[in-house]
Order: C-alpha cells, then structure tokens, then sequence
C-alpha cells in the first residue's frame, strides 16, 4: 500500500486527507492511502515516518512549511528560493525532496480574475504560504507588501499604518493568515473595508468556511472576493503529478 499523508499541528479541518480520499475512490486508485500526521513538534518529523514505512509522499501545512527544510535531503529550486516547502517526494534512493506546489495553485487559481488595474499588492501575514504568494507576484512584475504585526523588514508594514486610503490604493489584497478560519468565522484582518471598491481583487487563502467574514465584506464593497479552495486542488494535483512518477498505480 501506497501511502501519502499531510504533516502540520492541527489537521481535525484539513482538506487534503478528504481530497485525497475521494481522489483515489473516483479514480479507482486502489492501492494509496492518505493520512494526517499531526506533529505538536516538527523534531517528532523523523520518528513520525517509521510510523509509515510505506510512504510516498506528503503534504506539508501550517506552522511547517518553512521549518520542515532542515529535514530535507533536496529542495526544488523553485522551492529553495521560496523557502518554504508543501510537498515532499519519497524519491527511490531514500533521500527526501521538497517542492512548493503553493506556486503554480496560486497563480492558475488567481488568472481569471486578474486586470491590469491589479497593479499593487498587500500580502497579510509572512508565513511559508505568503513566500509562495509574493514569488508568484513577483514574477507577473505586481509590486507588493507584507502586512505583519510586527515588519522584520522594508518590505513590512504594520497594519496601523494601514488606512482606508491606504487599501483604496492596493486593489489586490491577499489573505495567508488564518483570521476568519472555522470556528472563528466573526473574526477577520484589522483593515478598514471602506478603502474596497468595485475594482478590488481580494483573495482570502481560508477556505473553511468557504466565505471568509473578509469575502462577505469584500462582496457588499462590490470587490471580486477569491477563496483558496481552487488554490488548494491545483496545489493537490501537482503534488499528485509529482509524486506518482515514483509510485505504482
């Protein structure tokens, strides 16, 4: 038996081990297996693959996207520039490679809603899923920010700097924090959403409960409001494409 599995801290609302099931049931995949692999430390990482001998691949989720690197025997190169990694191939000579599949999902997810007015962003929060955000703005030439409660850099703002004529002048807003995630659904970033108009593109990486109390208020400001499940499933697909190489279906 094949098995693939998804490594973070609280895995009770994932969307992988759903996905992946189903996946594998649709298709008539009949010898893979996905688990949840919760580890309250990324140092139980090692002694939690005995568990799962037969491991292919895995997912990689919140708070171990970036910590999980030392534990890796390659990087993608794409990845090591990111510096942050959500996928991880059990390759045949035993070594462990990282990948960041978080690129592609967000740059097919985002193409149908983008305009040329979409010429500035503020990305909310620096975890290893905004790195993978601001490596794919960076590439379509938007210029961008971090929003963080406390900047580290010249690229972070706090967002007490941040005021209604602030959000007017960056249309497209990116969400990698979890404010707003079930069961918190009444709370959401600190921004004044009188800044949104009808020419905002806001996308909220939450994708439970499908329409963030961020989106909600987005939508009544006439704003293009994204959720991050098309993310999630183009992100679940190349970590597919990637591992099956090495696996037999």
């Amino acid at each position: 038996m094949n098995t693939y599995g998804l490594v973070g801290k609280s895995l009770s609302h994932s969307f992988s081990k759903e996905y992946f099931s189903q996946k594998f049931k649709k298709e008539s995949i009949s010898n893979c297996t996905y688990v949840n692999v919760e580890l309250e430390n990324i140092s139980e990482f090692r002694n939690a693959l005995k568990v799962y001998p037969d491991c292919k691949g895995l997912n990689v989720t919140i708070p171990y996207k970036k910590l999980i690197i030392p534990f890796l025997d390659e990087i993608d190169p794409i990845a090591e520039n990111i510096g942050a990694v959500n996928t991880i191939k059990f390759l045949e000579n035993g070594n462990l490679k990282g990948y960041n599949t978080d690129v592609i999902g967000f740059r097919n997810s985002i193409k149908p809603f983008l305009n040329l007015y979409h010429t500035r962003a503020l990305i909310f929060g620096t975890g290893g899923a905004s790195k993978a955000i601001a490596f794919v703005l960076k590439d379509l030439g938007i210029p961008f920010y971090y929003v963080s409660r406390s900047p580290k850099s010249k690229k972070e703002i706090r967002y007490e700097d941040l005021d209604k004529i602030s959000i007017a002048s960056f249309r497209f807003l990116i969400n990698c924090t979890p404010m707003g995630t079930f069961p918190d659904v009444e709370k959401m970033i600190p921004i004044d959403v009188e800044g949104i108009g009808n020419k905002h593109l806001v996308y909220d990486l939450v994708y439970n409960p499908e329409e963030t109390l961020l989106l909600k208020k987005a939508k009544e400001k006439g704003a293009i409001a994204v959720n991050g499940l098309s993310m999630l499933r183009i992100q679940a697909e190349e970590s597919w494409r990637i591992w099956k190489a090495s696996t037999t279906i």
